[in-house]
């Protein structure tokens, strides 16, 4: 039986040491977590993607993992590979 993701996301953020890691981590992996949910939403695997986007499903991979962050263009892609519409967001720093 798979678990959806949003249940797996919603059990760890009531962790209060969760939300205190996912404060800390980086642009990378924020943008990584936010691709995979995009993909898994549309239900499908790193594979499927790959094959839309015309790339690898390793390259799929290190950007999931935020090891590597993709360009612009690279991200407009993987939206439409996901049915998902990009938007880039700037947000001011908490004081």
């Amino acid at each position: 039986m798979t678990i959806p993701f949003k249940t797996v996301r919603e059990r760890w953020n009531a962790d209060p040491a969760y939300r205190e890691a996912h404060g800390a981590i980086g642009p990378e992996m924020e943008l990584g977590f936010s691709m995979a949910e995009a993909r898994a939403r549309a239900k499908l695997t790193q594979e499927e993607v790959a094959q839309r986007m015309q790339t690898s499903q390793g390259q799929i991979a290190r950007w999931e993992r935020g090891q590597v962050m993709p360009s612009t263009a690279s991200l407009r892609r993987y939206a439409e590979a996901v049915g998902a519409r990009l938007r880039i967001q700037l947000e001011a720093k908490e004081a």
